[in-house]
């Protein structure tokens, strides 16, 4: 540790403004990621590629990204966070509006994947960077409450990027691209105006050295990286995302399982694809229910160290049935061919009420969404409760890069299986039956959740004996030096 004048930081509105910020940015990033998949038919006639190119085109992004991430994350936790961020941010906003002047250039196909690769290689430090500056400014008994509105902010901007998709790009697909471009400009000048928030600004132990000036002044090195390895909690908390975004990765082709629908009924395209992208957005609101998981699991972490894991644990398999029963359900679309958004939304909204069977998929959605959505804060808030400041960020990153290959591969993969079972069952069932087979990743998802609960209690521990000792004994630690060769290892 070491000391400066006294206590650093924004004031109370400063604060809640970068805190908006930073929230804002994690939903944009996930608009980007949402507008291609409800755009896949426009994009393919466009460039003359067939769909299945365009799937792989959305799983090499996520790949990218995460791998993305890992550098970015592992300097953001060696320097200065901000202007990471900045330039992260500059890069997805340029890789977005790339991909709409591919198309208007006559760049083609490959102009739009390098344009994409562009976005996705910004993407990964809005995400890993911004996590490791989030939780510096959450206390530990709340950090699942305000890990799911972070959480949910991504969440509800991938819902906002398939329905910015259907709405803005059912003539144009180019359009929504445009927008989120501009967007991404202006929230890059937003960032500017954040102030740089403390390391290790959370974490109680450390609260009297950093109210009297001092600086944690720790940083990740490479020594640390096979203790992080090591550390049996990362272990499954890393590896659950294989198998977790597998499932999650194949349900960015909810909205075609929509448009498909709406296409057997007879609607022409354009509305079939507002259709696909409304109907898509709707069923996933349960996710608005990840608050409910976060704060369950901040009151069971309360009373076991192993709550925040079981929380998910449970969630996670018992969302399985919703979703084959979300898949499999009939249901009837009754809007106006060739009618505008507004109408098409109205319509939807109906028949939720009017339709038993569009009732009863939104009932079973929602609880399969707010089931699953449970993972998401838990899995925030574990990461920062078993790794000591200095390392969430790279352990974020390592997460989400096996995170991006299992939503690679399930992405990937899923368009393959449609194909295949095409021959068997027609269209749109062979969505529904694919669809369901990739929820059954889920079942060791929950099960590495379950191991995880049973590694955290030493985990934490050890972190707050650690914690409490370099701020007991004050030691100076040399900028970049390992954090586990620093003086009081």
């Amino acid at each position: 540790m070491t000391s400066g004048v006294g206590p650093r930081g924004g004031s109370p509105a400063h604060r809640f403004y970068s805190v908006v910020v930073f929230v804002v940015l994690a939903s944009l990033d996930n608009v980007a990621i949402g507008l291609v998949p409800p755009l896949y038919g426009p994009i393919s006639e466009s460039f003359d590629v067939p769909v299945s190119a365009l799937g792989l085109v959305t799983a090499l992004s996520f790949l990218v990204s995460a791998v993305a991430s890992v550098a970015w994350a592992y300097v953001g936790d060696r320097t200065n966070r901000k202007p990471l961020l900045v330039a992260g941010t500059l890069l997805w906003a340029a890789g977005t509006g790339g991909s709409a002047f591919a198309g208007g250039l006559g760049a083609g196909y490959a102009g739009f994947v390098v344009a994409q690769i562009v976005a996705a290689v910004g993407l990964g430090a809005v995400g890993s960077v911004g996590f490791s500056v989030v939780t510096d400014l959450i206390s530990p008994r709340r950090r699942g409450l305000v890990m799911s509105f972070w959480g949910l902010s991504q969440g509800i901007g991938t819902l906002a990027g398939t329905l910015v998709a259907g709405l803005l790009g059912s003539v144009d697909w180019r359009r929504p691209f445009l927008v989120l471009t501009v967007v991404g400009l202006a929230a890059t000048a937003a960032y500017l105006f954040t102030y740089d928030i403390r390391r290790g600004a959370s974490q109680p132990e450390l609260a009297g050295v950093l109210s009297a000036g001092g600086d944690y002044d720790y940083r990740i090195g490479r020594a640390d990286l096979p203790k992080i390895v090591g550390r049996r909690s990362n272990v499954w908390l890393i590896l659950q995302g294989l198998t977790a975004q597998a499932a999650f990765g194949s349900l960015v082709w909810l909205p075609v399982l929509f448009q498909q629908r709406a296409l057997d009924q007879g609607y022409s395209t354009p509305t079939a694809i507002v259709v696909g992208s409304v109907f898509a957005t709707l069923f996933q609101l349960g996710g608005v229910f990840s608050i409910v998981g976060g704060l369950v699991g901040d009151a069971l972490q309360r009373r076991t160290p192993r709550g925040r894991a079981v929380v998910a644990s449970v969630g996670i398999l018992a969302a399985v049935p919703f979703y084959v029963v979300l898949f499999f359900v009939p249901i009837r679309i009754d809007v106006p061919d060739g009618a505008g958004g507004g109408a098409v939304i109205a319509a939807v909204l109906r028949s939720v009420v009017s339709e038993p069977t569009v009732g009863l998929s939104f009932l079973a959605a929602v609880l399969a969404l707010a089931l699953t959505s449970a993972n998401s804060p838990n899995w925030f808030a574990l990461i920062a409760d078993v790794n000591p400041p200095e390392h969430r960020g790279t352990v974020y990153s390592l997460g989400n890069l096996v995170n991006g290959v299992g939503r690679a591969a399930g992405n990937g993969l899923v368009g393959v299986v449609f194909a295949m079972l095409r021959g068997a069952f027609p269209p749109p069932l062979n969505y529904a039956v694919g669809l369901a087979a990739f929820q059954l990743f889920f079942v060791p998802t929950g099960i590495m959740y379950w191991l995880a609960s049973r590694t955290t209690p030493r985990d934490i521990s050890d972190v707050h004996h650690l914690l409490t000792d370099r701020a007991a004994r004050g030691k100076p630690a040399a900028t970049g030096r390992s954090a586990e060769g620093a003086p009081d290892r």
